[in-house]
């Protein structure tokens, strides 16, 4: 097993939480042979790290302006969340709900992925 960079061990001594990533997938009922639709749990308690950040203000109205927060996961990077998944973090003993809004971003230490608060499945 090829051992860990600097920069990977550096990354991963600031995770402070744990997530789950859970995908919506199709199955096939055995009695009935409908296609029905599952919540799947890929992956368990993986160490990883959320950061938040002010976004500009997005709108302006007579009454102000409304600024959004940007939250953003820091996961290893051979974990595999596709575009869509539900990921369930918790960190700093509050847990959130989350969904991957797109690709990540991937690189030796770690991988980066945008995140929006879990609404429903699409």
């Amino acid at each position: 097993m090829k051992s860990k960079s600097a920069a990977r061990k550096a990354v991963e001594s600031t995770y402070c939480g744990v997530c789950d990533i859970v995908e919506y997938e199709s199955f096939k009922e055995k009695k009935s042979s409908l296609t029905r639709h599952r919540e799947a749990v890929k992956a368990e308690k993986i160490p990883c790290r959320i950061s938040f950040e002010k976004i500009a203000a997005v709108s302006g109205s007579n009454t102000g302006a409304a600024v959004t927060q940007g939250v953003k996961l820091f996961i290893a990077p051979e974990t595999e969340v596709k575009s869509g998944s539900k990921i369930i973090v918790s960190q700093n003993g509050i847990t959130s709900e989350y969904s991957a809004s797109g690709e990540a971003a991937v690189y030796e230490s770690h991988k980066e992925i945008m995140l929006e608060l879990w609404k429903e499945w699409a």
